[in-house]
C-alpha cells in the first residue's frame, strides 16, 4: 500500500515514504535478524520469527511497486478516471490494483524466497527456535553433529530435497502466474 500511495500521489507524500525506505533500506535485514534472534534467543518461535522477518521485507516491495505506479498513474485509464471524478482511492483500487496484481504475485513470491531463506539460514546458524522440528534446525544439528564426515548422508538430503522443492514449486507457480496474466505468454488451444 506504500508503495501504491507513494507513486500515485507523488510531491511530499512520495518524497516522505521513499525517505522513510531509504533510510530503513541502508540497515541490513540480516543483521537486524541476528541481532533480534540472539538477544530474544530464550523464548523465541516460529511465529516471533516469522513475524520479524515480515516486519523487515516490505521495504523492497515498496520500492518496486512505487516504480511501477509511476508508469501506471500517466496511462490514459488512469487519466480518464481522474477526468471523471474518481477519487485517489478508487482510481488505485478499481484502475491500478488489477494492473499490477500479476505483478505484486511474482513480488509475494519472490518475498515468501527471501522468507523461507532467511529463515533456514538463521535457523543454520542456531538462532532459531531450539524446540521445533524445522528445516533450518534440521541443518543445525546436521553441522553440530558432523553428519557429513560422519557419513550421516539422510541429515542433509531430505532438508535439501524439501527446499529444492519447494523452490521449485514456488518458481512453477510464479511462471503460470506469468502465463495466466501476459497474454503473449498464453497458450494457443
Amino acid at each position: 500500500m506504500l508503495g501504491l500511495l507513494a507513486g500515485y500521489r507523488g510531491g511530499v507524500v512520495d518524497a516522505v515514504i521513499l525517505m522513510a525506505v531509504d533510510t530503513v533500506l541502508t540497515v541490513p535485514s540480516l543483521l537486524i535478524l541476528i541481532t533480534i534472534a540472539a538477544s530474544i534467543r530464550t523464548f523465541i518461535s516460529v511465529e516471533i520469527m516469522a513475524l520479524v522477518i515480515a516486519s523487515l521485507a516490505w521495504r523492497f516491495p515498496t520500492r518496486t511497486v512505487r516504480s511501477q505506479v509511476l508508469t501506471l498513474r500517466e496511462r490514459a485509464y488512469v487519466q480518464i478516471a481522474r477526468l471523471s471524478g474518481m477519487g485517489t482511492m478508487k482510481i488505485i483500487v478499481r484502475e491500478i490494483m488489477p494492473n499490477m496484481l500479476p505483478y505484486l504475485a511474482a513480488s509475494f513470491v519472490g518475498a515468501v524466497d527471501g522468507a523461507i531463506l532467511a529463515s533456514i539460514g538463521l535457523e543454520a546458524l542456531g538462532l532459531g527456535p531450539q524446540n521445533d522440528p524445522t528445516i533450518g534446525m534440521t541443518i543445525y544439528w546436521a553441522i553440530h553433529f558432523n553428519a557429513l564426515r560422519r557419513g550421516l548422508w539422510w541429515w542433509w538430503v531430505s532438508p535439501i530435497v524439501v527446499v529444492s522443492s519447494l523452490f521449485v514449486g514456488l518458481l512453477l507457480l510464479t511462471a503460470g502466474l506469468d502465463e495466466l496474466a501476459n497474454p503473449r505468454l498464453r497458450r494457443q488451444a
